[in-house]
């Protein structure tokens, strides 16, 4: 008698098996997965700003992300949004009106 504990076989694999795990071009597909990232093709109305348009024309490249890459995204869009009412508002006015001559010392 042995203190030995015997060790159960374990089926050797087969040729067919074998080719499989080698051939790539035998791999299976994935199946469908419902949360890959799917765009939403929502359309975009041109608001005549270009700066506005092109940072609404970038949460488009939302669509190929997972949801947690789309933060890093609309961060960027709002932030460039953001620049470009900024500088609406700062552009400067006419110019102002002309000082009369008649004010010598």
């Amino acid at each position: 008698m042995s203190d030995t504990v015997p060790q159960p076989e374990v089926p050797a694999e087969t040729e067919v098996e074998a080719e499989e795990a080698t051939d790539p071009g035998l791999a299976v597909e994935p199946g469908y997965d419902p949360a890959a990232p799917a765009p939403l093709n929502v359309p975009r109305t041109p608001t005549g700003h270009a700066d506005v348009d092109a940072q609404l024309e970038r949460l488009g490249d939302a669509d190929h992300l997972a949801t947690d890459g789309h933060l890093e995204v609309y961060e960027d869009v709002h932030r460039g949004l953001r620049d470009a009412l900024t500088a609406l508002d700062a552009r400067p006015g006419p110019p102002a009106p002309p000082s009369p001559y008649g004010n010598r010392s």
